[in-house]
């Protein structure tokens, strides 16, 4: 009845024991507070069962905030392990309990930190962007969010029950096979990606009609706020990309489960389909990432420059570049596997091509600035940061872009560096600037500025600190994913744990200062428009009511919120019948049924599984004839 699951799958090492306890502590402690505070019903009614966009991006925020606590824990438990393995030192963490650490880091990190706080982002921002009262879909909305927090608690049950994936992020076969790996652990990788990158598909439709479709009067294509035209990219992206991955996980999932050879050397498979499928989706996911974070950057710079984005329309033309071009580079993550000359020269070529409306973004962002009045606010602060450590790592990865150099670097801590340039200090480091640009308008409050500027500086010292010395190490020879190391390498590490303790540090701050900012948010009240802003969102109160316009705004140009308040025009536009859909749990109890559905197959419970299946298809049927109301 319970399939692979027993007593034992319960029992770990001490270091996961102390996990383990954490994560079922942490849902006790939260089930005494809501029942202590009595706040059940209002959590049900309010939140989690609401098709608000605003709300559903406040819960993606929620989401990442804890994923990346347990993302940096990872982070910092590799660091220590490597810092005192040294030579004949075994450290504190068993090798195999180490690759599943760091396999869990880079799956939370993208999948679970990166991708909900783009969304969280793109539902509090695009629909107020573009001057609409809500997304295309506001259903399918909550059905991605729960589906994301299904993946999110698959990760971390993996602590209470079994094992995570010891295969790395990708799960590269034979490693991820079953015959290197009969335990649960790829299973549960398998399935939190599998379920939660369903619900980014979903979401990537949603937001690709609602950017298309659902604009306010006026607002032409060319006419879009340039967040918005990298958020289309990206989900232009998703839409093309993420049915790669579902495919690829598909196969993994038959040959595991039912001895199927897709991508073993048995009965003429082959493990490179699988690293071509794998990289098809995941360099394109890099762009998915980093498209939002340059719109972000376009919205920051041109506001606290106070003058109008330079280039726009090149702008626009580099962003549609990248979302062809990230399609035709992913072969340069495996240069070394024997492609042949003539194919690694052409990947070669268009990933070093790639680079270029990635540079004539940094340069527009520059004309931008070149003699404006700049207010060096914190957002503006998390762009310059970005400028420092994004140009850094977009040079070394056109180093690795020559295959030569690659041969030499590949899968060394080089390409680490290089990677967490790109994401950190690029993606990351745009999406907290977002963030703090728009929380005003997003809760109604501003945070503090002094907070904001120790926690900007403790996280850009701490990151050059902790990457800078990587790449020394990659040219030194040190390889990725050693849970022991040699003497010559100890002090450079020392050095990139002294750097991931200064990131905690500014970590620490980020906390406080959201606490500060809640705690006097009374005092704080922000206006609708404290940034002096540029686009439609600023038009609306801070935070904005569920409908978002009373009127559906008229735009008449770019930047159509200054060019109001430079016009002396107040918003006018077309009025139209507020029709709000009604809250409704069924996206809560279709991804409860996935849960079902993910655990049961992990542990091979074929009738837990049954019954998550008959009961996502018998809410959808039932959501299907359902009235939808609204209030």
């Amino acid at each position: 009845m319970f399939g692979r699951l027993t007593l034992d799958a319960f029992v770990h090492a001490p270091v996961e024991t102390g996990a383990q306890l954490m994560v079922v502590g942490g849902a006790v402690a939260v089930v005494l507070l809501l029942t202590y505070f009595k706040k059940w019903g209002w959590l049900y009614h309010e939140w989690l069962t609401s098709l608000d966009a605003k709300k559903i991006g406040i819960m993606y925020l929620v989401l990442t905030a804890v994923m990346l606590a347990r993302g940096a824990a990872d982070a910092f438990m590799m660091r220590a392990q490597q810092v005192v393995a040294v030579g004949e030192g075994v450290g504190y963490l068993p090798p195999d309990h180490y690759a599943q650490i760091f396999s869990a880091h880079g799956v939370i990190m993208i999948f679970f930190v990166a991708m909900p706080f783009m969304f969280a982002l793109l539902n509090l921002i695009v629909p107020l962007q573009i001057g609409a009262r809500d997304v295309a879909y506001p259903f399918l909305n909550s059905v991605s969010f729960w589906l994301t927090a299904v993946g999110a608690i698959l990760i971390n049950l993996s602590l209470v029950a079994g094992e995570f994936a010891a295969t790395g992020w990708l799960a590269y076969p034979p490693l991820s096979g079953l015959e290197y790996s009969p335990g649960v652990g790829v299973d549960y990788w398998i399935w939190a990606l599998q379920i939660s990158g369903i619900g980014t598909l979903i979401s990537g439709i949603n937001f690709f009609v609602t950017i298309l479709k659902m604009r306010a009067p006026g607002m032409t294509l060319m006419r879009m706020p340039i967040f918005c035209w990298t958020a289309l990219g990206s989900m232009s992206l998703v839409i093309f990309a993420f049915p790669i991955l579902t495919v690829t996980l598909s196969l993994l999932a038959l040959d595991r489960i039912f001895g199927m050879h897709f991508f073993t050397t048995d009965m003429g498979g082959n493990a490179m389909l699988y690293v071509n499928l794998i990289w098809a989706w995941g360099h394109p996911e890099v762009y998915i990432l980093i498209l939002p974070a340059f719109g972000i950057f376009s919205e920051v710079v041109a506001t606290f420059s106070q003058k109008r984005l330079f280039g726009y329309t090149s702008m626009v033309v580099a962003t549609m570049a990248i979302v062809v071009l990230s399609f035709i580079v992913w072969v340069h993550h495996f240069f070394t596997m024997g492609a042949g000359s003539d194919v690694n020269a052409f990947f070669g070529i268009m990933t070093m091509t790639i680079a270029i409306p990635t540079g004539v973004k940094v340069f527009n962002w520059l004309f931008t600035m070149f003699r404006g009045r700049i207010i060096f606010a914190t957002p503006m602060l998390w762009f310059m940061g970005f400028l420092t450590t994004f140009t850094l790592g977009g040079m070394t990865g056109v180093l690795m872009a020559i295959p030569g150099a690659d041969f030499q670097l590949h899968n060394s801590l080089f390409l680490v560096a290089h990677f967490h340039n790109m994401i950190i200090g690029g993606v990351l480091f745009g999406f907290f600037a977002g963030l703090t640009y728009w929380w005003p308008k997003i809760f109604g409050f501003t945070l503090s500025e002094r907070l904001g500027r120790y926690a900007f500086w403790s996280w850009i010292i701490g990151f050059l600190l902790a990457f800078i010395p990587l790449y020394l190490l990659g040219l030194m020879g040190m390889t990725r994913r050693l849970n022991q190391v040699d003497e010559i390498f100890q002090p450079l590490l020392i050095v990139a744990a002294v750097g991931a303790c200064v990131i905690a540090l500014g970590i620490f701050f980020q906390v406080l200062q959201i606490v500060h900012g809640i705690w006097n948010r009374k005092k704080n009240i922000a206006g609708s428009d404290p940034w002096n802003g540029r686009t439609l969102e600023w038009a609306t109160s801070s935070p904005p009511p569920e409908y978002n316009f009373a009127t559906i705004p008229a735009v008449e140009g770019r930047d159509a919120w200054w060019l109001m308040k430079r016009q002396g025009k107040k918003l006018e536009g077309r009025e139209e019948k507020i029709h709000i859909p009604a809250n409704t749990p069924f996206g809560l109890f279709i991804a409860g049924c996935t849960l079902l559905l993910g655990f049961g197959i992990i542990w091979h419970m074929w009738w837990l599984a049954v019954l998550g299946v008959v009961g996502c298809i018998v809410l959808l049927m039932v959501r299907s004839f359902m009235y939808e109301g609204e209030h």
